[in-house]
């Protein structure tokens, strides 16, 4: 898919003469398709010498303390509340893990089983305990692989494998090919399956995204603003961060990107040269202001004469010292080990060829030491070409077919919740309507309705296999959407959908076309699948009706048996059970109903919060004491050399916003800070230099009852007239309603109650006394709420103490 000759990408670097060692040869195809490649092989040059390679899988920490619990006969719970107390960190030890986790070092020091488990398990650490098969390695033999390497046979019969791992494959003298999956190419098939399926309709020819321009004015616009989410290679913080300040316009200025975006180049100063030359902040040159050749320029022009690629060694080698490009390579090599002898050598051939090409030599040995100095980072052009081609055409198609190009990246991540959720934030800021789960609507994949439209795809819910699913798919296409909760129990496979499966679509919001509400669906599905099994039982048995015709298919039980609909559940039910199966909040958020009490309260919201105000460097570092509310989207944990210590993701809506707890504040709060739950964060809000923006270190924290608590100044209930005749309540009633539903909050924290009572020609306000002082919890105001009606309940509040501000510190010298 790339030229060669345009983008000067070169065969020598990949296989030439004077090359010894075989070349690696990584070839990454669409997840879908890999195994037909294995497949085509394997028929194309003989199943007797096509094989893929052993792995040996190794007892890690984890792993080792569940085998040898198992065999010594500890019962499961006991060794997997041992084996989660191991960090699960990569590369973790269980040595490290003792030193690490307090919890497991208590209970090797008091427990002599625990004890027993681990000194057993310390043994057998780090042994093979398993072959498996390496992910896309792939050997073909010149003959029958069993000339060269004995093989295995998998434990299902199925494949023959190495028993060689690959090392030992390349030191047998095979060569190992990596077919590997990769999931990009796997999106940018299923969004051109998409778009393609439209345009068929459309009467419009399909796009074949091999010859999409590579010059698109708006995906560079794109690309310069940093939203490169789901944008392959240039989708981490990082890079994002990277391409704002690079601005890049061209195809070269994504290649170099992939190459500019790795540790080397980026703490030796070579990224921010890069930058700086294309913008004319600093001058170019081929490749240094005192040390350059006009015969460089050609060779490094398209990184401003930054040496960035292992190509451009070999070129600047070949032009300069007449070196073939076999010999430049195996000089790059050597560059790349720093071999003292090797290096040596390879100078005096440098300088002699330089010479001969009428170089000065004291200049060609400077350019060599610059050359030796970059070429440690080098990349390989041809491997960040080829990435850069693929980040273009994810990006083309994230300009110009957003919801295609998302629903594609939706689908296949579907297994991974947090992924998905990343995902459909981005959808939201992207202008994108997500849509919930529909059995009537959505497919096994996230699927587009529109140019704007995305529906959530039914195999993203937790709990429901892909069986079921296809189950579902296929009584739709058969007999067209469900009517009803019954109509679709009857349909349906219900070996491959259990009543647990059908919970979960119910409270995914996928069956909220098939009832009145959620709730009403819960309590009406026992019946329909009591019903819609008797009639399978009917079905089998061949059943027919009093007059000989088989029992009808579609036979729902009388209105009378059905069971009343019934209340939605509250809002925070309905959503925890949203992202309990879809992993996020899709039809509403847990903050919204206390925003106007948040602003009421705080007056103020995380998208609000500044520094700018705040002249002078020193001043913005020292920040301003603050104090936020917002539901924790994401607790981060992480151990230090003074304990563990806390990041939690704020959000209200308004923004997001990274709070801080260091060790002895985490250590104060810990049973506080928890996913999904709001809190109230107090501290100071200072510049974020990792991340850009603002973030908080974190003083004191509550969680939003406590905190509304102590603000609350007078809980007011307004009761009408009008209202009580409708609700038939007498005056008696009433008082024996509100002490039912008042007496359980009592308490002398809480605050000051008071009704005030309306009729047509009069108003009264009556103050109940301190014994009735209440505790505003949800759960008080909620049952108010839908008792009274949401405007019958009035909070006032008092304004709490404002956050102090952080001390200044005094600095020498200052008056």
């Amino acid at each position: 898919d790339l030229d060669p000759l345009a983008l000067d990408l070169l065969f020598e670097r990949f296989l030439n003469p004077e090359r010894v060692s075989m070349p690696d040869f990584d070839v990454d195809f669409c997840m879908d398709k890999r195994d037909r490649v294995i497949d085509y092989v394997a028929r194309k040059y003989g199943r007797d010498a096509v094989s893929q390679i052993i792995t040996f899988g190794s007892m890690a920490a984890k792993a080792v303390v569940r085998d040898v619990g198992r065999v010594l006969g500890h019962p499961y719970g006991f060794t997997d509340r041992v084996a989660k107390m191991v960090p699960p960190d990569l590369g973790m030890t269980l040595d490290k893990a003792l030193e690490e986790s307090e919890d497991l070092a208590a209970a090797y020091r008091d427990d002599e089983e625990v004890t027993q488990l681990i000194d057993m398990a310390r043994k057998l650490e780090g042994l093979a305990r398993n072959p498996g098969k390496h992910a896309g390695g792939v050997v073909i033999a010149p003959g029958k692989l069993t000339d060269f390497a004995p093989l295995y046979c998998e434990a299902d019969g199925s494949n023959l494998v190495t028993q060689y791992d690959k090392d030992d494959v390349e030191q047998a003298g095979l060569v190992k090919f990596d077919f590997l999956g990769l999931r990009t190419l796997t999106i940018i098939d299923w969004a051109l399956e998409t778009i393609n399926a439209k345009r068929r309709e459309q009467g419009e020819p399909p796009i074949d995204i091999a010859r999409i321009p590579l010059d698109d004015k708006a995906s560079f616009d794109l690309l310069k603003t940093g939203k490169t989410t789901a944008v392959f290679q240039l989708e981490s913080e990082g890079m994002q961060k990277l391409i704002v300040k690079l601005q890049p316009d061209n195809f070269d200025d994504i290649t170099a990107l992939v190459a500019l975006y790795r540790p080397g180049p980026l703490q030796s100063g070579m990224v921010d040269n890069f930058i700086d030359r294309k913008h004319g902040r600093e001058k170019v040159s081929y490749p240094d202001p005192h040390y350059q050749h006009e015969c460089l320029k050609p060779i490094l022009e398209s990184t401003y004469g930054v040496i960035l690629y292992q190509e451009q060694v070999m070129q600047i080698a070949q032009v300069m010292a007449g070196y073939t490009l076999g010999g430049a390579d195996l000089l790059r090599r050597a560059m790349g080990k720093k071999k003292p002898e090797e290096m040596a050598k390879q100078r005096a051939v440098f300088k002699e060829g330089a010479e001969k090409n009428g170089i000065d030599p004291e200049l060609a040995m400077k350019i060599f030491d610059l050359v030796e100095k970059f070429a440690g980072y080098g990349f390989n052009k041809s491997h960040s070409a080829a990435y850069a081609l693929v980040s273009y055409q994810t990006l083309w198609l994230k300009t110009h077919y957003p919801a295609a190009f998302m629903a594609a990246v939706l689908s296949s991540d579907m297994d991974n919740t947090d992924k998905v959720v990343t995902f459909i934030e981005e959808c939201r800021a992207m202008g994108l309507q997500v849509e919930p789960p529909d059995v009537n609507r959505s497919h096994y994949r996230f699927t587009v309705d529109g140019d704007d439209t995305i529906v959530y795809g039914l195999g993203a819910i937790k709990g429901v296999g892909e069986a079921a699913i296809e189950g579902i798919l296929e009584a739709r296409a058969e007999g067209g959407p469900f009517r009803d909760l019954f109509d679709f129990c009857q349909r349906i496979d219900l070996k491959k959908a259990n009543r647990r499966v059908l919970e979960s679509l119910i409270r995914a919001g996928a069956m909220d076309r098939l009832g009145a509400n959620r709730a009403t669906l819960m309590i009406q599905l026992p019946l329909a699948l009591k019903v819609a099994e008797k009639q399978a039982q009917d079905r089998s048995a061949g059943m027919a009706d009093l007059f000989g015709n088989p029992v009808a298919e579609d036979t729902a039980p009388s209105l009378g048996v059905i069971p009343d609909d019934t209340e939605e559940w509250d809002d925070q039910l309905r959503l925890q059970g949203e992202k309990e199966t879809l992993g996020l909040f899709l039809t509403g958020h847990p903050i919204d109903r206390y925003l106007p009490q948040i602003e009421r309260m705080l007056g103020t919201r995380i998208g609000r919060l500044s520094l700018d105000d705040l002249k002078g460097t020193r001043n913005r570092r020292a920040g301003r004491k603050v104090r936020v509310a917002g539901l924790a989207m994401m607790v981060a944990r992480r151990n230090t050399q003074r304990g563990q210590m806390a990041s939690v993701l704020l959000d209200d809506k308004s923004g997001r916003i990274e709070a801080t707890l260091f060790s002895e504040t985490f250590e104060r709060y810990r049973n506080l800070v928890a996913p999904d739950r709001i809190l109230v964060v107090e501290g100071s809000l200072v510049p974020d230099d990792y991340r850009g923006g603002l973030s908080i270190r974190v003083d004191a924290v509550q969680d939003f009852e406590t905190f509304r608590q102590s603000c609350a100044a007078a809980l007011e209930l307004c009761i009408e007239e009008s209202w009580m005749r409708a609700q038939g309540l007498t005056v008696v009633d009433l008082v024996a309603r509100l002490e039912d539903l008042l007496s359980a909050h009592r308490g002398e924290a809480g605050c000051p109650v008071s009704i005030r009572y309306r009729r047509l020609d009069a108003e009264a306000r009556v103050r109940l006394g301190e014994d009735w002082r209440l505790l505003v919890t949800d759960a008080l105001l909620r049952d108010l709420e839908r008792w009274l009606g949401e405007g019958a309940v009035r909070l006032r509040f008092r304004a709490p103490e404002p956050p102090r501000e952080p001390e200044r510190r005094r600095w020498a010298g200052s008056g």
